[in-house]
């Protein structure tokens, strides 16, 4: 597990240290304060020197795929440095209790090599290339440092791989708001099936619907798809069922997926009613144990961190509250004393 996180000049932080990170981490703060960056920030590291990452729809905020080649590295890369300042290089390092520590460091170059088509070769000016610009993606842990690189040419967008890309020191998932890939969690549910696991999905949705009868993998409608048994004369597909029941299945099994690594949240209550969230934390604490997973996962909701406490006693999570101050920002990290007062004297901890 991560013990702390650094973050530096990337996106909006300019600085940011959060120290005494615990196996389910929960993180608030006000709108556009950095939660999602700071989610962004790990499953960057996570993929050591990958530059893969630098067309990953969720660092590139799934932003339109049509941008015209010559405006990539603007549109995607330059919004990844604070301030996009591109001469200061995001770093994001941490030390982690299996892997030791790590840092990632991402710098802004000219490609390594261009590729031009006639037409440009025709139109060019006589002082040189239009400004391409390639990310390096460097990480070193306590094996050395490796890197690879992303880069524009002329009509799409090369990876160079480097010697350790591919290498990545434990999985990560990240999962933003909505239903996501419906074929995909079919398969996630078909390989926990194989693991003669599937109760734990049925299990877990139970706490959304407890009439639920039965969940499978199923693709009778061309594609692999979840359908769930909610007393009608046939399965509907999970979708039908309800966000609430969508979003608790893409928790669970992915969690399974990146056994041994980190699960990444966004806006943990969304879709469920607060009358549930004390099981649904409970259902996650199971996993996390189950797979050995690290959970990291934002909200704004009161309710959610007193659904926290309920579920997991104060000392069962880490409530970290990110904060913006003179330019920069800091995170508070509350005791469990702390957190068990401010949930019986409803006191603000968002």
């Amino acid at each position: 597990m991560f013990e702390r996180l650094r973050i530096r000049n990337f996106r909006g932080f300019g600085d940011l240290r959060i120290d005494s990170l615990g196996r389910i981490n929960l993180v608030t703060g006000r709108n556009n304060v950095g939660k999602t960056t700071l989610l962004e920030a790990i499953f960057l590291l996570s993929g050591a020197a990958n530059a893969h990452m630098a067309l990953n729809a969720h660092i590139i905020r799934n932003q339109s795929q049509g941008t015209p080649p010559r405006w990539m590295a603007d549109t995607w890369w330059k919004p990844l440095f604070s301030g996009l300042d591109t001469n200061r290089a995001p770093e994001i390092s941490g030390s982690h209790s299996r892997a030791g520590g790590m840092k990632l460091t991402i710098r802004w170059e000219r490609p390594s090599k261009e590729e031009f088509s006639r037409d440009e070769i025709k139109d060019m000016p006589a002082a040189g290339s239009p400004d391409r610009r390639s990310l390096k993606f460097e990480y070193e842990d306590r094996n050395g440092k490796v890197a690879s690189a992303a880069q524009e040419t002329a009509d799409k967008l090369v990876v160079e791989p480097g010697p350790g890309d591919g290498y990545a020191p434990f999985s990560a998932g990240i999962l933003q708001p909505g239903g996501g890939d419906a074929n995909e969690n079919a398969v996630r549910l078909g390989r926990l099936r194989r693991r003669k696991r599937g109760q734990l999905l049925l299990d877990a949705l139970r706490v959304v619907e407890p009439g639920l009868a039965g969940v499978e993998d199923n693709t009778a409608s061309g594609a692999p798809m979840i359908w769930v048994d909610v007393g009608l004369p046939e399965l509907v597909p999970l979708p039908v069922a309800g966000a609430g029941m969508t979003h608790v299945a893409r928790m669970v099994l992915a969690a399974v997926e990146v056994e041994g690594g980190v699960l990444l949240v966004d806006e943990l209550e969304n879709g469920l009613h607060h009358s549930v969230l004390p099981d649904v934390w409970r259902v996650i604490e199971k996993a996390a144990a189950d797979f050995d997973v690290q959970v990291f996962a934002t909200t704004h909701s009161f309710e959610c961190v007193e659904a926290a406490h309920e579920a997991l006693g104060p000392d069962g999570f880490r409530l970290h509250r990110i904060e913006a101050e003179d330019g920069g920002h800091r995170c508070v990290t509350p005791s469990p004393t702390a957190i068990a007062g401010a949930v019986r004297h409803n006191m603000e901890v968002r």
